[in-house]
Formats: C-alpha cells, sequence, structure tokens
C-alpha cells in the first residue's frame, strides 16, 4: 500500500501498483489491470463464484508503523513525494534505523481478533484479508525466515500467548465461516536480498543488477516461496493469496517464479484464488480497483478495496466516512458486480477506533434490513438509473432496487420512479423494512411505485430504501 505523509486528503491512502508510472500513480492512486485471463482450474472458478457471493468483506492493514500513527512501510522509501516526520526525519539512514527498532517496542496487548469478528461478522461481513507482510518486511506471523516479525524474542508482544496474530485472526474469523485472504508483499525492503546494504535504495524496487548478482535474486525468489509455503501449510484453509507490490513483475525484470508459487501453494490449498494485483495472467483470478469504483459493470470478478478512513493503516487523526457514504459505496459495488473489500486499521494498542465500531454497527443495522440483495446477488441491466441501483437474485426471480437517500433518515416522494430491463411483469413489490402495502405500474420499461402518505416522511429507513420486485 502506498500514501503520502502529508496530512491532504487526497493523497493519503494509496498503494503502488507494477506497471509504468502513469500520471494517476504519481498522484499516489493506481488504476487496475486492463486485461483479465479466466482461471481455468473448476477449483478455481467454483471458489471464485464462492467469494463472489460473499459481496462484502474486511481488509487490515496492521504492523509496528503504528506505533508512530504513520504510513505503513513508505516511509523508508526513498522516493520524492513522501514526507517523513518526527525527530529522525532529517537523515534517512538514521530514520530507517529508528524505524526498524519500533519491533523492540511493539506490544499490542489490546489484540483480540474476537471482538474485531463480532463486529465485523454483524455488519455483514463475509470474508477477511489481513496483512502478514508489507513492504517493509515486518512479518505478523510466526515465520521461520527471519527474525524480523511479531513472534520474535526482540518483539515485546511475542510474550503473549496469541503473538502469532496472522493465524490468531484466521482462527477467530474462520470459526463463524469467514473466507480467509493472506495480503502478502512480493517486494520485502528489509531483505538483504532485496535491498542489499551494499547498495542504497533507490526506490521501491530491487537496488541492485539482477543479471550481475542472481545468486542474490534466486535466494529472495527462495525466501519467497518459503514465506508463502509457511502460510499456505501452517494456518489453516486459506482461500485468498493476495499479493501487492505489482513492480516485482517479469517486465518489470523483476519475476518472481510465479507458476511455482502458485503450484506449490494450491498443493496445499486446492482451489486457491490467487491475486498477483496488477499483474494481467493467469494469477490475477480478479482485478482490484484502489479507492475508485468502475463506472460500470466489468464482466469478470473484481473488488473494490478501500480505507475507511484515509489511511490504509491506524492513525490518531483519521476521520471515518459517514456511515451513509460506507452503505452508498457498498450498494454501487455490487451493482457493477465487485465486491467491497473495505479497511480498518488496528492502533499500536492492539483495537479499533471506537467510530470504526460504530460504522460498522451503523452498516449492520442497514444490512440486517437490506442485506438480502447484497449477499449472494448479481449484477442486473441497467443498473442503475438516478439514484436507484439494481441488483438481481442469483435465480434471476427478484430484483432488487436500492433508492439511495441523500440524508441519513429515508424520506420517500409519492411516487419512485426507474426503468428497468427486460422484465415484462411483475408479481410483487416490497419495500424492506416496512410493512407498507404498494401500488406500482409497469408501462414501457418504466416502473412507478406509489409511496404511501404515512411511508413517505417516516419510514423508519437509514440510507435508503430497498424495493424487492418480484419478477
Amino acid at each position: 500500500m502506498r500514501k503520502s505523509f502529508a496530512v491532504f486528503p487526497l493523497l493519503v491512502a494509496c498503494m503502488l501498483t507494477g506497471k509504468q508510472v502513469s500520471a494517476q500513480e504519481k498522484e499516489g492512486v493506481h488504476e487496475m489491470s486492463k486485461d483479465y485471463q479466466a482461471p481455468k482450474d473448476p477449483l478455481v472458478i467454483r471458489k471464485l463464484s464462492q467469494w463472489q457471493d460473499q459481496r462484502f468483506g474486511l481488509f487490515m492493514h496492521w504492523g509496528t508503523y503504528t506505533l508512530w500513527g504513520e504510513v505503513e512501510s513508505w516511509s523508508i522509501c526513498p522516493v520524492d513525494w513522501v514526507v517523513r516526520k518526527g525527530p529522525y526525519s532529517e537523515d534517512y539512514n538514521t530514520y530507517r534505523s529508528a524505524y526498524e527498532h519500533l519491533q523492540y517496542d511493539f506490544n499490542p496487548v489490546q489484540f483480540n481478533p474476537e471482538k474485531w469478528e463480532k463486529a465485523a461478522n454483524a455488519a455483514g461481513m463475509r470474508y477477511v484479508v489481513f496483512t502478514t507482510k508489507h513492504h517493509d518486511g515486518f512479518c505478523m506471523f510466526d515465520t521461520k525466515e527471519t527474525d524480523y516479525k511479531i513472534t520474535s524474542p526482540n518483539t515485546p508482544f511475542s510474550k503473549n500467548p496469541r503473538s502469532n496474530v496472522t493465524k490468531e485472526i484466521f482462527d477467530a474469523f474462520r470459526k463463524d465461516s469467514f473466507m480467509i485472504g493472506a495480503y502478502f508483499s512480493k517486494p520485502d525492503w528489509h531483505s538483504q536480498d532485496f535491498w542489499w546494504k551494499y547498495y542504497p535504495p533507490k526506490d521501491e524496487h530491487v537496488n541492485y543488477d539482477i543479471k550481475k548478482f542472481p545468486e542474490r535474486w534466486k535466494r529472495f525468489n527462495d525466501y519467497t516461496y518459503n514465506q508463502i509455503q509457511e502460510l499456505m501449510t501452517g494456518y489453516g484453509p486459506i482461500d485468498i493469496l493476495w499479493l501487492d507490490g505489482g513492480w516485482v513483475r517479469p517486465d518489470g525484470k523483476q519475476s518472481l517464479d510465479m507458476p511455482r508459487i502458485v503450484d506449490m501453494a494450491r498443493s496445499h490449498q486446492p482451489g486457491l484464488i490467487v491475486v498477483d494485483r496488477t499483474v494481467p495472467g493467469e494469477y490475477e483470478n480478479y482485478t482490484t480497483p484502489e479507492q475508485s469504483i468502475p463506472d460500470k459493470p466489468l464482466p469478470y470478478p473484481w473488488e473494490t478495496c478501500m480505507t475507511m478512513g484515509y489511511s490504509w493503516s491506524y492513525s490518531p487523526r483519521d476521520e471515518y466516512k459517514p456511515s451513509r457514504q460506507l452503505v452508498s459505496l457498498l450498494v454501487k459495488i455490487v451493482s457493477r458486480g465487485g465486491n467491497f473489500l473495505l479497511n480498518i486499521g488496528p492502533s499500536e494498542k492492539g483495537d479499533w477506533a471506537p467510530d470504526a465500531y460504530k460504522r460498522l454497527e451503523d452498516m449492520g443495522k442497514w444490512m440486517a434490513i437490506n442485506g438480502e440483495g447484497i449477499h449472494s446477488s448479481r449484477p442486473v441491466a441497467p443498473y442503475s438509473d438516478k439514484n436507484v441501483y439494481f441488483t438481481q437474485s442469483k435465480d434471476q426471480h427478484t430484483i432488487y432496487a436500492y433508492y439511495l437517500s441523500e440524508t441519513d433518515d429515508v424520506t420517500l416522494p409519492a411516487e419512485v420512479s426507474f426503468a428497468v430491463t427486460d422484465v415484462k411483469k411483475i408479481n410483487k413489490i416490497a419495500l424492506l423494512g416496512s410493512n407498507a402495502k404498494l401500488q406500482w405500474t409497469l408501462k414501457d420499461g418504466q416502473v412507478t411505485i406509489k409511496i404511501p402518505k404515512n411511508v413517505q416522511a417516516q419510514s423508519g429507513l437509514k440510507y435508503s430504501a430497498a424495493f424487492k420486485i418480484s419478477v
């Protein structure tokens, strides 16, 4: 993940891809891959369909960087858009040394993954993706490949019986049938075989000539393979391997042996969804538009990953999106056939901010009424009409029309009208969360619903009104 240190919302909370740097990437937000290659493995195809049914997931970025309340990893990368802060910021080497010594103070004693799972589950989330290792190389799992990890004796939290936080998180969420996703960074800026101390790093890329030192790059390939193998063999059933750091890619001359890695991973986890994000081909099983929503449905699986606030990692200065905006984002994403992966960063103490819990509570109350048109839904033309967004059941017998409100409390007009496609007959229309009896007409592809007076101003609904249309 990539974001600027300056406190400007439009520059904060962004990832970097492995594409050639475009104007958009220079501003901190990348475009998703343009080409998609559908998987051929029947087990992968089946799991992708299962993943699409979930529709709403939890993303979590967590590491030692939370001790400073700053950006994850990127502050140690010597690129010109990074703005470092604090007492060590004037000298890069001093800053990087202090950053890596955060390990010696990391002790998130409030860590309670069951509390997170309960809140996420109540909000209607159905899968989780957790940063097992970000670009800085600090491992949030008990790897045997390095001591730069949360379970190292150098880390105070290693004495905690729940120190292997990746395993604890996966186990806690899996108990309630969440699909499990392991985020893993392909670059590792702590590894001597990626950023060799013989040379100073210049940017996010490997800092030596791979052709001159092929044995060093082979060691890094093996290191990556071994760590992913650890995750695939010691952490229970894994559904998604979410690979970040797309600049490590064949056309960037920093090629990892992806066939070897994926064959190994799927030998342990059959049907594993692999997301080698921004690297089009057979190992990007779904695409990942970041901090944005495609303006139209896409003919392949995709997922918007987005922060609840401005930042991927925890920041005490962060401001979280209003609940109505989060609901609106969810509806728009699902109406276009995507999944919504919403990020919350735990603090250095091991918990979320109170506002994060409140947003999930609000979304959960909304989902309790409206979630049937979200989970296991599919897109349906015309996808949207003004402020109305459509989904449909997989059997295509039910259409859900979400009327998005401009205020938290829904006030409905006397008539709600919208276009539909290829609907010849309507058997029934109901307003979810209401016992109101509705009258409607269907004429020339236009549905008009008459709203009873007692429902118009006092619907009792929040953020949207969902009309369930049986066809």
